[in-house]
């Protein structure tokens, strides 16, 4: 009889919920009637996985074929790619000038704009002329790779370089030997992504488009095959 007592006891204990558990249908009980809603935590996981850039469809579809056909490449993987792209922001004036309200919003600025927080540069040198010591941050840096390189040259194309006044074409001549680009903007607010009516100054950066090429014409067909809008003109007398 006192082992049938015992047994009785334990089911009894099994049954009743731990005192996590009620805790947890509380706060559950108190988030639907404040009339919140309940996280099971299966809404957290995306449904489905997100889109690659359209720019990696475009560059196996058509950029490849064409640079294959022009330069004749008989392996796929000696056709020029994009290896990464950097932006960079020279603020050494403000730096010199001690207004670090400036370089905070910049960094802020920088962070939107790529959509990876930039990393400070320190000077390797001290300048007396330029008031730069050694160590002291007058810069930012950031090198992006994979889906988001391609989806900031998507917006490089499309929105920003667009919005730049009088422009008449990027130029076409200035490649390194290896093949890459380097380029920059005057001001920060050419991307929508920049609030226009939070500047306070007007910012330059400089993006560097690093490829896999490996002279200046097989850079510049693949940069023309992305959609870069080069001036023809300015081709034509630099040769």
């Amino acid at each position: 009889m006192a082992k049938e007592e015992e047994q009785k006891q334990q089911k009894k204990q099994g049954s009743k919920p731990s005192d996590a558990e009620i805790a947890a249908k509380k706060a559950a009980k108190a988030k639907q009637k404040a009339g919140l809603a309940v996280d099971d935590g299966a809404d957290d996981a995306p449904s489905t996985p997100a889109p690659p850039p359209r720019l990696i469809a475009h560059y196996k579809e058509k950029v490849i074929p064409e640079l294959k056909q022009k330069f004749g490449y008989k392996n796929i993987f000696a056709v020029p790619r994009l290896e990464k792209v950097v932006i960079s922001m020279g603020l050494g004036k403000a730096v010199a000038g001690g207004e670090k309200g400036k370089y905070e919003q910049a960094e802020k600025e920088l962070s939107v704009i790529a959509g990876q927080k930039p990393l400070r540069c320190k000077a390797k040198k001290s300048v007396a002329n330029f008031k730069v010591r050694e160590g002291m941050e007058t810069g930012l840096k950031v090198t992006l790779r994979g889906n988001r390189m391609y989806e900031f040259v998507d917006r490089l194309i499309t929105l920003a370089i667009p919005r730049v006044k009088d422009f008449r074409g990027l130029a076409p001549n200035a490649f390194d030997k290896s093949g890459n680009y380097n380029f920059g903007f005057t001001e920060q607010t050419v991307f929508p992504e920049v609030d226009a009516s939070s500047v306070t100054f007007q910012q330059g950066m400089n993006v560097t488009m690093v490829t896999t090429a490996g002279t200046p014409d097989e850079g510049r067909e693949l940069l023309k095959g992305f959609g870069f809008p080069f001036r023809e003109d300015a081709k034509k007398e630099g040769k």
